[in-house]
């Protein structure tokens, strides 16, 4: 029968003056042997947590102790098999199971005595549930609050904060100045010595989504209820860097042309004979999407938007797909979909109030109500947020639908070829920030997206583009195709 010493070390812990792996070794050692336990076989994992029991080491010492191979465990505290109480029970259970004595050479504990352990596990257990009550009151707080809108960090440049809603401040005209310098091409130096704004708060403002009206949580970005200070199209603009010898432009289609195959936005450069093209920001760095003229492309807007205003039939087929989105069978589905969701959560909270009952009739242990209650908690926050979903999803589509019929409205009482050939470039940049979504690139074709429709597919050909020279340039979509 073996005596194993188990050692672990997490990565922070690895240089600690005699806390190292071959420091709990030695001494481990020296307490086998004190107490006469025999020769030592040591197992390690190196630069593991704690947090769980799934470590290469750790597995193969259980492997052991339930073939019938060791008689003594050694350890230098507690918390080298692990910061967990369940599982730190659990372990005991297993060594006591297979008569295996388990040595702390630290806390000294006797692990075979019923008020040793009790000992132990009241204070740990203590320890433990409010430490992970604490932290799951903080994290759904700071959730709740930030689905509902409101900023939890420390102010932006531009923003004040004031009892959880962020308000612009006098610094708010520098910040769309920033922005509007960089969409000019304007590099971050020339923008610092412009605005006298350094370079790197120049740098955090303008990769920053909070000057859209956002709020953000661990990464995540959510829509917020404080006012933004950019749009969406200067702030996509805004993302570009500046290549020198290129020039950039405030084209009508800046901030809606976007590469179907990568996803990102498209940006308006000028070749050596000065045409105005637009080309994937990512070509050249995995995407192989070609450039295609800004011509093309407004002339492909523009036929979206005639197509919507005047061809009725293609109106009827968009109206179809839209009914079927909202339709009865949608609604009803949504609707039990829904309220099986509602079910479910007050099921959860029945649970939770029933599990707090028990706790307090002392039908059940501390360990196991912190660990069913973090678990009820879990499954409450997921099921709330899939209702929060259906609810966001039904809304954008009635918006969708309303949107659809304003604008084909509109469109359907304009010529719109004409307009756009008498407009300025700043009245047909209004009747795309009005009307137009998105203009998508793709290798055979493009799509075009007026506001509240589905996409359109518009044929390369429509539009004055030459077709791909192969098949392997074709990129296969779905949508509405309308006729011309």
């Amino acid at each position: 029968m073996l005596t194993v010493a188990y050692c672990r070390v997490s990565t922070e812990e690895q240089a600690e003056d005699g806390f190292s792996i071959e420091g709990q070794a030695d001494k481990l050692r020296a307490y086998s042997a004190l107490h006469d336990l025999g020769e030592v076989v040591v197992i390690d994992d190196r630069g593991l947590s704690g947090k769980n029991t799934e470590r290469p080491g750790l597995q193969r010492l259980l492997r052991m102790v339930e073939e019938g191979h060791v008689a003594n465990v050694l350890i230098w505290r507690l918390d080298r098999l692990s910061r967990d109480v369940g599982d730190l029970a659990r372990l005991a259970d297993v060594f006591k199971e297979h008569d295996v004595k388990l040595h702390s050479f630290t806390e000294r504990l006797d692990m075979d005595s019923a008020t040793g352990r009790m000992f132990y596990n009241v204070l740990a257990s203590f320890a433990q549930f409010y430490r992970e009550q604490l932290a799951e009151n903080v994290r759904m707080g700071m959730s709740q609050a930030v689905r509902e809108g409101n900023w939890i960090n420390r102010p932006k440049t531009g923003y004040d904060l004031q009892d959880g809603l962020l308000v612009p401040n006098d610094m708010a005209p520098t910040v769309r100045e920033i922005f509007r310098l960089r969409i000019e091409g304007k590099s971050y130096r020339e923008i610092e010595e412009r605005t006298g704004v350094k370079y790197s708060t120049v740098s955090a403002i303008l990769k920053s989504r909070i000057y859209l009206g956002e709020t953000q949580l661990r990464g995540q970005w959510f829509p917020g209820r404080h006012e933004p200070l950019v749009s969406v199209e200067d702030f996509e603009a805004a993302q570009g860097g500046h290549v020198a010898g290129r020039r950039r432009s405030r084209h009508v289609l800046t901030g809606r042309v976007r590469c179907g195959v990568c996803g990102r936005l498209a940006a308006i450069e000028y070749t050596s004979k000065g045409r105005a093209v637009y080309r994937c920001r990512h070509r050249g760095q995995g995407c192989s999407m070609p450039r295609r003229g800004a011509d093309a492309l407004e002339r492909a807007a523009v036929l979206g938007l005639r197509l919507i205003g005047q061809d009725e039939s293609l109106r009827a087929a968009i109206r179809e797909q839209l009914d079927m989105w909202r339709g009865p069978g949608a609604k009803r589905g949504s609707r039990q979909q829904s309220g099986s969701t509602g079910r479910a959560v007050e099921r959860l909270e029945a649970k939770r109030r029933k599990l707090l009952d028990l706790y307090y009739n002392d039908a059940i242990d501390r360990e196991r109500f912190a660990d069913e209650d973090q678990r009820l908690a879990i499954q409450i926050e997921l099921a709330t947020a899939e209702q929060d979903r259906i609810a966001e999803e039904e809304a954008r589509i009635d918006q969708a639908v309303e949107q659809f019929e304003q604008v084909s409205e509109i469109l359907a009482s304009l010529d719109v070829e004409e307009i756009w050939d008498e407009a300025t470039q700043g009245e047909r940049r209004l009747l795309i920030e009005e009307m137009l979504e998105e203009v998508a690139i793709f290798g055979d074709h493009l799509e075009v997206v007026v506001t509240g429709a589905p996409r359109l597919n518009v044929s390369l050909e429509e539009v004055g583009l030459s077709a791909p020279k192969s098949s392997t340039d074709l990129v296969q979509t779905v949508g509405v195709r309308g006729g011309t």
